[in-house]
């Protein structure tokens, strides 16, 4: 029987942010045990080099001391020793995001893939950890948050836990501290609220949503669920949105304004968007941890591993987030139009989406999504977003060629049978055989556009298909997200600069200049701060009312500094172009697709 890998996590100095961390292996390689820190973390797709962390590193064996040499930037090899030996390390944890490490007196929470040293060549050995708590009074009242399996732990307590491998051991992230605690079972699955952060949260409101969420996508793929127990990992903080799905748990981060307070009968806005997170984080479990690309099985932890299929287990699960939450009764259907009407006006307003296919974004993730810059909306397109609409065109299209009988739910859990059930990787173009296989319709020369080519998505014709009317409209404002109608019928006549900016006390910093608006024109660039318009300070009602009595084709003298120099420009205004787009039922006939749509039958 092989011998399990040992490791120790104290919070050894909380206000220092630093974690000691032990791994100790029982029968190291006799040539020389090499050890490895993951490069990045399954589920966010870049190389975030968490070695960078380890503050110092040391090992031992039998209580001497045991020479350990830095390979590379994330691998260690220790001296050849002929008993166990243990490793141990500081690391430090100031990201207080979903994919990292984070730790001070109030609370702790790590990914695995952030601290656990991987041991190179026995990867496959099973994993004990004990987590201690954290010495002082202060920290008496912690517990323990996981969906990691106990081995001597008391539930939510400090102790023993297990994992089958180092990849499972990665793949439950932790929460330590004082936290709140729901639970509610869905498809005879416990599953944990955890709440970490200061809020006034509904907690019942939110055991009985997203147990009928969560029983809505259970269904969906059908019972039993693939997880004996399910953990969400919450953090409250004053503004903040993430999410990193795992096996048996997903890390949140939101605001507490998010969430949904005593009192409140509607689905507000922002709960609808924590709402919409929380479908997606959960839809992962079956797309992506389980129905994986074969570039992820197993996942290379120290490189990037390329694929062109993001665009699938992103964009699809974007697609079904938001369905899920119509299709289960927590949002009406005017909503869930909304946010597809917003989902189309963020695509349109990305002028990159005529530079880069969906699977060229795909592949290019690991050095373009996730380090987006100033000039990301004019080179590039989002695998979430166009994805998520590539979904939209694959399920319309084919209920509209078989009147109904077959949709993308029918790929989904053909998907789902063959590659999640199996643990086969889905080659490259093997979702586009599958789907035909599924439905019968020949997708080939319709995924050939949409997927790798930049025309146009048939957004408008698919969509009339269900009796939804697509419109679209110039912005009325920076803040239009679209997916509303007008609120003036003076929105034609908007004159636009052409950028995206923040506000900078009373001046207005530029964030990104689009590709052929006013501002590029005129040669503004991201990074200035607009100080007059016409030599006036803009203030705090910002650029927008500056220019609002302004028509296209009118010009308007900006003075912006760049670093510290005052430039001035003379920007020609443009018309605001019909990109918002807004969904409305037509009436009548096709009311019977529409519901079949969005009031599907079960799995």
């Amino acid at each position: 029987m092989t011998s399990p890998i040992r490791y120790t996590i104290l919070p050894a100095r909380p206000e220092a942010h630093l974690y000691r961390v032990t791994c100790s292996v029982t029968e190291p390689d006799s040539a020389g045990q090499r050890f490895a820190l993951p490069a990045w973390n399954p589920g966010s797709y870049m190389i975030r080099e968490f070695a960078r962390h380890v503050v110092s590193i040391r090992a031992e064996s039998r209580g001497r001391a045991v020479a350990i040499e830095k390979l590379d930037k994330h691998t260690w090899r220790s001296q050849p020793v002929a008993g166990p030996l243990a490793v141990s390390c500081e690391v430090y944890a100031w990201d207080l995001s979903v994919r990292g490490a984070h730790l001070d007196t109030r609370h702790a929470f790590f990914n695995g893939a952030c601290v656990f040293l991987r041991v190179l060549g026995q990867e496959a050995a099973p994993c004990e950890l004990e987590i201690v708590r954290p010495g002082g009074a202060r920290y008496r009242n912690w517990r323990v948050a996981t969906a990691m399996a106990r081995k001597a732990a008391k539930p939510y307590g400090f102790g023993a836990y297990v994992a089958a491998d180092y990849d499972e051991l990665i793949d439950h992230p932790v929460e330590l501290g004082e936290f709140t605690l729901a639970s509610f079972r869905a498809g005879g699955v416990p599953h944990d609220i955890v709440i970490t952060g200061r809020h006034a949260a509904d907690t019942r409101r939110l055991q009985r949503d997203l147990r009928r969420l969560c029983e809505h996508h259970i269904r969906f793929f059908g019972k039993p669920a693939p997880m004996k127990r399910y953990v969400f990992l919450v953090t409250a903080v004053g503004e903040g949105y993430g999410g990193l799905e795992h096996r048996a748990s997903t890390a949140l981060l939101c605001s507490r304004e998010d969430l949904p307070r005593e009192g409140m009968i509607e689905v507000s806005e922002r709960y609808r968007t924590f709402l919409g997170l929380v479908s997606h984080e959960y839809f992962h479990t079956w797309n992506v941890k389980r129905i994986k690309p074969a570039a992820f099985a197993p996942y290379d932890l120290d490189r990037e591993n390329y694929t062109t299929l993001l665009w699938a287990f992103e964009g699809i699960t974007s697609y079904y987030d938001d369905l899920a939450l119509v299709r289960c009764g927590l949002i009406e259907k005017k909503d869930y139009l909304e946010l597809i009407g917003r989902s189309i006006t963020t695509h349109l307003r990305t002028p990159g989406r005529a530079r880069q296919s969906l699977a060229e974004s795909s592949f290019d993730a690991w050095i373009k999504y996730y380090r987006q810059d100033e000039n990301s909306p004019n080179a590039g397109v989002s695998y979430y977003v166009k994805g998520s609409l590539v979904a939209l065109c694959i399920d319309l299209l084919v209920r509209s060629k078989t009147r109904g009988r077959k949709s993308l739910d029918d790929v989904m859990r053909a998907l789902w049978r063959r590659h999640g059930l199996t643990g086969a990787g889905l080659e490259e173009d093997g979702i586009e055989r599958l789907a035909e296989e599924a439905t019968g319709v020949k997708l080939e020369h319709y995924l050939d556009d949409w997927l790798r080519s930049t025309r146009e998505l048939p957004l408008k014709a698919l969509l009339a298909t269900q009796g939804i009317e697509m419109e679209l409209r110039p912005a009325e404002s920076a803040q239009d997200k679209g997916g509303r109608p007008a609120r003036s019928k003076n929105a034609a006549g908007l004159a636009m600069l052409g950028i995206r900016a923040r506000a900078q006390g009373d001046d207005t910093a530029v964030t990104h200049v689009l590709e052929g608006g006013a501002a590029q024109e005129a040669g503004i660039a991201a990074g200035d701060v607009v100080v007059a318009v016409d030599g006036l300070r803009p203030g705090q009602a910002g650029l927008d009312a500056a220019l609002a009595k302004r028509r296209a084709g009118e010009s308007v003298r900006i003075h912006a500094f760049r670093r510290d120099e005052l430039m001035s420009f003379e920007a020609r205004l443009k018309r605001a172009d019909a990109d918002t787009c807004v969904l409305t039922e037509s009436a009548g006939a096709r009311r019977k697709l529409l519901e079949r749509w969005l009031r599907p039958r079960r799995g």
